[in-house]
């Protein structure tokens, strides 16, 4: 009688490769949970499998223990692919065996050898000389002359396969620096009022709306603002065609342990900051735990990437195909800045946009940017709508 996977036999369940979303068609079975032996519960997690996006639980569909393995580890398996064998009751199943003893028994001793007379006359401390050899002395290092590359000992090095997140992401950012005309122009921010805003509201908006008011949700309105403006910066090119979008999905980079995923923040003209900031814990802790979906990182018109969080200062970011360009955040640095004629320290952001050349042209990149400059040093263009 065959298992299939919808089906048991008997004691024995098949544990399968789930549905992957429209758009993966397969994976890399990247490791196992849980070995043969192992007991597991119903829809505990028992493998990985790593796709070109995210990374896929294979949930147990029964309680019970792993009789065996049928898949390996850097297989290539698709939806509905088996890859481990259950046992509900757990009989017949080879369980780990124990760890083995080391320790060996010791041998039988040996009676030593009968003495004769001559030897027994002899004192009992006294032996034999035993004759030492002398040693030789270690041959000295090979001389290295000072142009000679010094090359690391293979025993220091590691050779680990690339995840398949990595790759594809690794093709995607290749593809888009064969396929646009990138080119970045820059900007710097005075955070002065937003920080304010943010200092003298954090308390009440926590109250009200049972999230924290972070920088991210302002330069998310800025944007939305700035594409609104130049509505240019949110099309793409199609063939012979431009694609102007009535709707802004901003993609946020975020890294994880695993790779950077870019989950999207739908229709985001129409949310307001409360809405934006939930938006945002909501995906970046699915992205961390690995439990964000293929759908809420599909599409996207346009990408923030916050590099400030990690300490870089300046960076020049790299389109999201099939988008047609990304904002660039950076750190915070204090630095002295002239206002009102009087040289006083400022909190400033260097900020860039990426863009393809093809479709927008300088004038409207530096005009996105300074919108965005714009609205961040003063968020009450918001409410006013200037």
């Amino acid at each position: 009688m065959l298992c299939h996977s919808w089906q048991t036999c008997g004691d024995l369940v098949d544990a399968v490769v789930p549905f992957m979303g429209e758009s993966i068609t397969d994976g890399t079975l990247a490791k196992f949970l849980k070995n043969p032996g192992d007991r597991v519960e119903v829809d505990e997690s028992i493998a990985q499998i790593e796709t070109d996006k995210v990374t896929i639980d294979v949930a147990s569909p029964e309680a019970g223990v792993i009789k065996e393995h049928i898949a390996k580890e850097g297989d290539t398996v698709e939806p509905g692919t088996k890859i481990a064998v259950i046992s509900k009751s757990g009989e017949g199943v080879a369980h780990a065996a124990p760890s083995e003893n080391t320790s060996k028994k010791a041998a039988p001793k040996q009676s030593a050898p009968e003495m004769n007379d001559e030897e027994k006359r002899k004192p009992k401390v006294e032996a034999s000389p035993v004759p030492v050899k002398p040693k030789t002395p270690a041959p000295p290092p090979p001389k290295r002359s000072a142009t000679e590359p010094q090359l690391p000992p293979k025993e220091k090095e590691r050779r680990v396969p690339m995840t398949r997140l990595r790759k594809r992401v690794a093709t995607r950012l290749k593809d888009s620096q064969n396929t646009f005309a990138m080119l970045t122009t820059f900007n710097e921010v005075d955070m002065t009022n937003l920080m304010k805003l943010r200092s003298e509201y954090k308390d009440a908006f926590v109250e009200k709306h049972g999230v924290k008011l972070g920088l991210m949700s302002g330069f998310i309105k800025a944007a939305v603002s700035g594409l609104q403006n130049q509505p240019i910066i949110n099309a793409v090119i199609d063939g012979d065609d431009i694609i102007y979008r009535d709707y802004i999905d901003i993609s946020i980079a975020v890294g994880t342990p695993k790779g950077l995923v870019v989950p999207v923040i739908r229709n985001a003209e129409k949310m307001n900051f409360a809405e934006i900031e939930k938006e945002i814990n909501t995906l970046a802790k699915k992205a961390n735990d690995g439990t964000i979906s293929i759908d809420e990182m599909a599409g996207g018109s346009f990408t923030i990437s916050n590099g400030g969080v990690y300490g870089s200062l300046l960076s020049t970011p790299i389109i999201n195909p099939p988008q047609s360009a990304i904002l660039g955040m950076h750190s915070i640095v204090s630095r002295p800045m002239v206002v009102g004629g009087t040289v006083v320290p400022r909190p400033m952001m260097y900020i860039a946009l990426t863009y393809d050349h093809r479709l927008i042209d300088g004038r409207e990149a530096v005009f996105f940017l300074r919108r965005i400059k714009d609205v961040v040093e003063d968020p009450r263009r918001l409410l006013l709508d200037v």
